[in-house]
């Protein structure tokens, strides 16, 4: 298992804020899906194979993983930028189905770490939603601000937006794409969109200050990968330039030797408590069509520490759950409040 000290385990928090086998295995999911549940009456008889189908495939990323961060930096598109050097992690992640409505499946991951005590640290990590065929995504503009996208009737049709949250459940980004189940490989691949930059990036104040993203999520024989082409943007005389290419290659791997019961323990004692978070989060994306909320290079949204200390506050027995959520929904609208302009 992952082991760090207390400074690095703080450090890590900060920085989060922010085949034949395969061939073989496809046909069950898909049988067993078709067995578990009827089709949602929202999916068209036609369709419910299909749709199925792709909900096998997205439960499949839940599970006990070994995970792998590879970051590369490839091809400049201005003269005076170097691409800098590649960057790997890795640790110990646990991924688990937090709500499954047949038509919106949520995903929690939650990383493992030891302290310097060889004692398991629990740090919740990023979370993803899928909607099939959306009205709406939620998708980044610009600094601080995400906004509820209507999608078209012609781009959902058979498709399944992608949602994706921070450690304190404020947004990240959104799009949407289909499952394509051919060629032995399981995947979904979403359509460009912008994202805010990651930590990793941020805290190096860089000449680029957001990225244009397509995401792809493909099954593997021994887990899953999450790939992302990533064109880095910037403001050259006043207009956006692409700084810098990235390649980006995540990859789950089925393990669980480590601590996973330290996963599911968290989890169960601060369930009510996230829950309330997520709702206060929809309620204002539902209320202001889309939310805006300052970021910080450190920790991403504003409500990053203290979101997360109050849910650490719970796991240890020190905070009771009420008291969280009251101050959680209290610092989330103030984090969110329009700002008012003066006026004369």
């Amino acid at each position: 298992m992952t082991r760090l000290s207390w400074p690095r385990v703080s450090w890590l928090r900060a920085a989060l804020l922010s085949t034949p086998l395969l061939g073989a295995t496809l046909p069950a999911l898909a049988a067993e899906g078709m067995a578990a549940a009827a089709c949602p009456a929202a999916v068209a008889p036609q369709r419910c194979a299909s749709f199925q189908q792709d909900r096998q495939a997205i439960l499949a990323m839940a599970g006990d993983y070994r995970v792998r961060f590879d970051f590369r930096e490839t091809v400049p598109f201005v003269a005076d930028y170097t691409p800098i050097e590649p960057k790997r992690s890795g640790g110990h992640e646990v991924v688990r189905v937090i709500e499954d409505s047949g038509t919106t499946i949520r995903l929690q991951h939650l990383l493992v770490v030891e302290d310097e005590d060889e004692k398991p640290v629990v740090i919740k990590h990023w979370r993803q939603d899928w909607t099939w065929e959306p009205e709406t995504v939620l998708t980044y503009e610009r600094g601080g601000q995400w906004r509820l996208t209507p999608v078209d009737a012609a781009s959902r049709s058979g498709a399944w937006s992608q949602t994706v949250w921070q450690t304190d459940d404020s947004p990240r980004y959104g799009g949407v794409g289909r499952w394509e189940h051919d060629l032995g490989v399981p995947r979904w691949t979403s359509g460009q969109g912008l994202r805010p930059l990651a930590r990793r990036d941020a805290v190096r104040k860089p000449p680029y200050n957001r990225y244009l993203a397509v995401n792809r999520h493909a099954l593997t024989p021994t887990g899953w990968v999450h790939e992302q082409d990533n064109a880095k943007l910037g403001e050259r005389d006043g207009k956006s330039v692409t700084i810098v290419h990235e390649v980006v290659l995540n990859t789950y791997t089925k393990f669980d030797q480590y601590p996973v019961a330290a996963a599911d323990a968290y989890m169960e004692k601060t369930a009510t408590y996230w829950a309330a978070v997520r709702r206060a989060w929809d309620m204002v994306a539902a209320r202001d069509g889309g939310i805006h909320v300052e970021e910080e290079a450190e920790n991403g949204a504003v409500t990053g520490p203290k979101l997360m200390d109050l849910a650490d506050g719970i796991n240890a027995g020190t905070v009771q759950t009420a008291d969280a959520i009251a101050q959680a929904r209290t610092l989330i609208e103030t984090a969110t409040r329009p700002v008012k302009t003066a006026t004369r």
